[in-house]
């Protein structure tokens, strides 16, 4: 990301703002294979009574991006970040896949207007509002 970017926007991750404030208030925790690095504040509490805890995505800000195993962490279901302890993912955990709501490629259930077009006939038990 440049320095111009990282100055003026948001949305792309790490901004010129977050940069100073992880520089001065937290401690760099650890990353994941994904790239995103994880910090934690370095004294004090936080508003909710914890240590206030950060993560910066490697490219565009996604929430979903955060993997499983920082999951737990950086919303304080745990207090041991995964690079303290050795992490075993469960059978039912999927690896990341990137939210296509909005794309081409996004779920779209029979019946809806951006699907196959075609929706099933009415069973017989709706009756449409009518204002008397």
């Amino acid at each position: 990301m440049s320095i111009f970017s990282e100055i003026f926007s948001w949305w792309g991750g790490n901004t010129w703002g977050m940069r100073v404030t992880l520089w001065n208030q937290a401690r760099f925790v650890g990353s994941d294979e994904l790239g995103n690095k994880y910090y934690e504040q370095k004294k004090g509490i936080g508003e909710m009574g914890m240590p206030r805890r950060w993560v910066t995505y490697q490219d565009l800000a996604d929430a979903s991006k955060i993997t499983a195993d920082w999951h737990a962490w950086i919303h304080h279901m745990v207090d041991t970040p995964p690079t303290n302890e050795v992490y075993t993912p469960k059978s039912w955990q999927k690896p990341h896949k990137m939210n296509m709501t909005g794309t081409g490629e996004a779920y779209r259930p029979a019946g809806s207007i951006l699907g196959s077009g075609h929706r099933p006939k009415a069973t017989g038990d709706y009756k449409p509002w009518r204002p008397e």
